[in-house]
């Protein structure tokens, strides 16, 4: 479709640009300690946008000459960023640690890491994958260094910058190797060109692929390739930890699929179980090793952390590894069980954090003697926080529990080669429980038990609280409709 053409099918994105525009001058207005009032600009924005990708149809088709697709599957990942983006604004609005700075800037930075988000879900042409790769890190440089005053903030963001410009680096020279090897930059084009080449080009080939594959882990958090990860959210406001640790996440999963179903697989709408052959070397028991490797390293480390915010941190390394567990399959109940996931992840995380924030702003700190006795004194608080620690561990009857369900039935129901897989990620689940639980224990077993009882002084903290934990819980038992929306949504742009 033609840019002109293409523009009638463009407007989430372009409502988006345009709320971005009007945030970055109503804060040249507001005074400091009003630029706040920005977030009212940006959530009527994002409503906007979200009413528009709702009432966008069920068009399958490519745009601005095949660089991006519009379809129910690049639709589902952008409702899930913007809901991401709306409740971090909102979670944003009590951050006491952002209360010294001038806001404005920061609700509009977000803003433009979700539009770059929108093209990480619907690249299909490898400039396309760079360029939206190439916003979402630079706006999260900024992001992650936005307390100035802090020295860990600033630290932050420097290591994020050195391990983004690497990461950055080694994949943009994969993508030119491919490039060079195919003579195209289109997804579908390169699928055909990779199908018939010669075995002279199976190793750089191989290359290629292998360095692609550290951009993209370097996104979700991938072991060997989340190094960054745990200084990166200890350092960054707390609201910014929980953003990456969900929206990032999630658009890297749709990159990831699109890829590897599109140029690595046969094309086909979701139903594709092989991989083309690259070089003899066996793709998906190398992908399955990682997700072990990533789940099983998450945990281990999580194990040993004094302070819940970096505990979360490596916590979300390890759920990047259950969600990988299912990319070796391409299978249509792999990429089911990876968007249901997301879907009951982004809740129960987000919440966990948001405690995180609440209890950092009450206590001034984030380890787990700042929790001692928080469920005697704050009954609500701990009891959402229960909530959202066992839904993390993914037992019943929470939300967690229904995204592990599917994603290891999917691996079950792949065959007797992935049960090892299965297993390790049964053993990791067991070893999680003893960190999350450690949270509940210190809440209710530890420290003194208050007389009196205190609810969160912000009715916008009981809302937000009570928006996360009301899914986590009900989700775990009654899951219909979001099980109807992700099949709606198994709809992807094949290049016909």
């Amino acid at each position: 479709m033609s840019n002109l053409n293409s523009l009638a099918h463009f407007w989430p994105e372009l409502i988006l640009a345009v709320t971005v525009i009007v945030a970055i001058i109503a804060d040249l207005f507001y005074r400091r300690e009003d630029s706040y009032k920005v977030a009212w600009w940006l959530l009527g924005g994002l409503a906007l946008t979200l009413f528009s990708i709702r009432i966008g149809g069920s068009l399958v088709s490519s745009l601005f000459m095949g660089t991006i697709a519009v379809d129910p599957f690049s639709e589902f990942f952008k409702v899930l960023i913007l809901l991401s983006t709306t409740l971090v604004i909102l979670m944003s609005l009590n951050s006491k640690e952002l209360k010294e700075y001038r806001v404005g800037e920061y609700f509009s930075i977000l803003a433009i890491m979700a539009f770059g988000l929108f093209l990480m879900a619907s690249a299909i042409d490898i400039l396309m994958v760079y360029i939206a790769i190439e916003i979402v890190s630079i706006m999260s440089f900024f992001l992650a260094g936005y307390l100035k005053k802090k020295p860990e903030s600033n630290e932050a963001s420097l290591k994020y910058v050195i391990y983004g410009a690497f990461s950055s680096g080694i994949m943009l020279y994969g993508l030119s190797i491919l490039f060079g090897l195919t003579g195209t930059t289109k997804f579908f084009e390169m699928q055909s060109a990779i199908a018939s080449l010669g075995p002279d080009s199976s190793l750089a080939l191989l290359l290629a692929t292998v360095f692609i594959l550290v951009g993209f882990g370097y996104k979700i958090s991938a072991v060997p390739f989340h190094f960054w990860t745990p200084d990166v959210y200890e350092g960054s406001p707390t609201t910014i930890t929980a953003y990456l640790s969900v929206a990032p996440k999630a658009a890297g999963f749709a990159m990831l699929i699109r890829f590897f179903n599109q140029v690595l697989g046969d094309g086909s709408v979701m139903t594709s179980s092989t991989w083309l052959a690259l070089n003899g070397i066996p793709w998906p028991q190398l992908i399955a090793v990682l997700a072990a490797a990533t789940m099983t390293v998450g945990n281990l480390v999580a194990i040993q952390q004094n302070s819940v915010k970096r505990m979360l941190a490596y916590s979300s390394i390890a759920h990047a590894g259950y969600m990988m567990m299912a990319l070796p399959l391409m299978s249509e109940s792999g990429i089911y069980g990876i968007m249901m996931y997301l879907t009951m992840y982004l809740f129960m995380n987000l919440g966990a954090f948001y405690v995180v924030i609440y209890v950092e702003g009450t206590s001034g700190g984030e380890s787990f003697e700042d929790f001692n006795g928080l469920g005697w004194k704050m009954p609500l608080v701990g009891g959402v926080m229960t909530l959202f620690m066992v839904a993390l561990t993914g037992l019943p009857p929470t939300a967690g529990f229904i995204g592990k369900f599917y994603i290891f039935a999917a691996v079950i129901e792949a065959g007797s080669q992935y049960y090892w897989l299965a297993f390790v990620g049964v053993v990791n689940s067991v070893i999680s429980l003893y960190y999350y639980i450690r949270v509940v224990k210190h809440m209710y077993l530890t420290g003194e038990r208050s007389e009196s009882v205190e609810l969160p002084s912000s009715k916008l903290v009981i809302i937000v609280l009570l928006f996360l934990a009301i899914p986590t819980f009900v989700f775990g038992w009654y899951f219909g409709p979001v099980a109807n929306w992700i099949s709606e949504s198994l709809v992807i742009f094949n290049g016909m």
